[in-house]
């Protein structure tokens, strides 16, 4: 076993990759994301331990530690050497919050620290071949009880969503204490041999708490600097200028890219997890903003080829990189990818630089076509509310008889057509809420509308998942129900990675039961921790397409 990792759908026999992982990446890159996870960990022990000393750090601790994890989600960061540098960043973190606990210490009790400390606050190394040696020995099977292990790992997975959610926030300007801090809370906390099982779920529970906040400050961060997206017809054809296209999530990068070739005769196109940039009214302005090309996250190696311009990955997914587009492939952000040209951070109060791929663009034809016409988009919390007095009209008299929360993730296998068959089988009285690149798996079907409701509403990214919880909120107390499980909603999940894994306890939080959850359930999930799931929640697994649906449209 030269690496394990189990943090995403795919991992190899819904078990844990051990040689190389499905994603692509090799062991290297996946033992030194352990191995910065390890050291955020001891950045987050002394930090905590400052805290209790009356001295807060997480201002200092939060964004690397954010940074760090957002780094190891599945699909971003495939460069080694980009992890190394992270790591000795993470390592010089560390001492600067170590010295700063210590004098904090010392000032109150009058006496240097001596008491003991994990590893993840002792080890160090300046040496590279060290961290490699290190690396293969402190990932999660360190941690020997099987339970332990599940929920220490439910919870950093749920934090690395959370790190990805908070990230794109802070880079408009928006953070929270609370949440910051909790940031490192967690990651100390998953290192405290003394808690209990109970002690580990209840920290679950409480990342999940943490997963709404993050959620809920995103889109305040994304509504007040973009606007409230707006019901769009996304144009999902081409023109004949070159063009540049543009994946991921991270809509500041969207902003300064538009505005950088607004005028330069380049066209500019969303792929993936940014179709939802369309339906902002701050992007609309853009008569170069052509629209969405192709379909979801894994398609992107025959659709980056056709499409003949330069792409810009501004987070994940990035997938293995092929060479009929290694030349005119870029990463920035938290993503990386070896021997792939990579657009550094912005400096204080600048923009990003984009002009070296704006200049290849104008060397490069215009796309393939590979379909033509539109789909629908900007259904998110603003535009659904707006219209709540027909919509709970339309459930009153039977027009609308459930909604059916099919929002996250998209994968390669071949099991997740079973949400483009439930889409299908779905009663005409069945609206689709979606939220994530889960999407394309139904957003191309013609299934209508129901007195001018569209039966699939797209709320956005996974990102924007909060809208689907605000929704139901809302609904619930529109609607005059005690409980948020009385909603004529049923939830029908597809998971792939760690956004999924925080958008999930952000709904268990919420006190939503009964969520079927595929295509499988996640391998980190222990048996018995995944008892205590079905007992409190009722969680389930996929199953028959036609059972399922009879299911869902009868609220079990």
């Amino acid at each position: 076993m030269s690496m394990f990792c189990y943090q995403c759908q795919e991992t190899a026999k819904n078990e844990g990759c051990t040689v190389r992982g499905v994603c692509g990446k090799d062991a290297k890159v996946a033992n030194l994301q352990d191995l910065l996870v390890f050291v955020l960990k001891g950045i987050s022990i002394y930090a905590e331990k400052a805290r209790a000393e009356g001295t807060d750090l997480s201002a200092k601790t939060a964004p690397f530690i954010m940074e760090g994890l957002f780094a190891t989600i599945t699909n971003a960061n495939f460069d080694a050497e980009r992890f190394e540098n992270l790591i000795k960043e993470a390592f010089e973190l560390r001492a600067e919050i170590k010295a700063e606990f210590e004098k904090a210490y010392k000032d109150n009790h009058g006496q240097e620290f001596t008491g003991s400390l994990p590893e993840q606050a002792t080890w160090f190394s300046d040496n590279l071949n060290d961290y490699y040696e290190k690396s293969s020995n402190v990932g999660v099977l360190e941690t020997e009880n099987v339970d332990v292990r599940s929920l220490r790992e439910l919870a950093t997975y749920g934090l690395k969503g959370i790190a990805a959610y908070g990230d794109h926030a802070r880079v408009l300007g928006k953070h929270k204490q609370e949440i910051d801090r909790f940031v490192q809370k967690c990651l100390a906390a998953t290192t405290d041999d003394s808690l209990s099982v109970d002690d580990l779920v209840a920290l679950v529970m409480e990342t999940g708490e943490m997963a709404v906040q993050t959620m809920a400050l995103l889109d305040e961060a994304n509504t007040s600097t973009y606007g409230h997206p707006e019901p769009t017809d996304v144009n999902i054809g081409v023109r004949n200028n070159p063009g540049i296209l543009i994946s991921g999530h991270d809509l500041k990068d969207m902003e300064e890219l538009l505005e950088q070739t607004a005028g330069t005769g380049v066209d500019v196109y969303t792929h993936s997890e940014m179709l939802p940039a369309n339906s902002y009214p701050a992007f609309k302005k853009y008569d170069h903003f052509v629209g969405n090309y192709g379909n979801s996250w894994w398609h992107q190696d025959k659709e980056f080829k056709s499409f003949n311009g330069p792409i810009l990955m501004t987070t994940n997914c990035i997938t293995p990189v092929k060479d009929s587009y290694q030349e005119r492939i870029f990463t920035t952000g938290m993503a990386g990818y070896p021997g792939v040209k990579h657009i550094a951070d912005r400096k204080e109060g600048e923009s990003k630089d984009f002009s070296e791929i704006i200049e290849l663009a104008k060397k490069c034809e215009s796309p393939v076509q590979l379909e033509e016409g539109t789909i629908p988009g900007g259904y998110a919390r603003n535009t659904v509310m707006s219209v709540a007095d027909k919509v709970i009209a339309a459930v009153e008299n039977g027009d609308i008889g459930r909604f059916v929360v099919m929002g996250g993730c998209d994968g390669r296998f071949k099991n997740r057509e079973y949400f483009t068959d439930v889409a299908k089988e779905l009663p005409e009285d069945a609206v689709i809420l979606t939220a994530g690149c889960a999407k394309y798996r139904y957003n191309k079907l013609d299934l209508g509308d129901i007195g001018g409701i569209p039966r699939v509403l797209d709320a956005g990214q996974c990102n924007d998942s909060y809208s689907l919880a605000y929704i139901a909120l809302q609904l619930k107390e529109a609607m005059g129900v005690d409980d948020i499980n009385d909603l004529p909603i049923s939830y029908d999940i597809a998971w792939y990675e760690q956004k999924a894994v925080a958008v999930l306890l952000a709904l268990l939080s919420l006190g939503v039961k009964g969520i079927r959850l595929g295509p499988t359930i996640p391998a980190f999930i222990s048996d018995n921790v995944l008892n205590v799931l079905v007992d409190k929640f009722d969680i389930k697994p996929v199953g028959d397409v036609e059972a399922d649906v009879a299911a869902i449209m009868a609220g079990k």
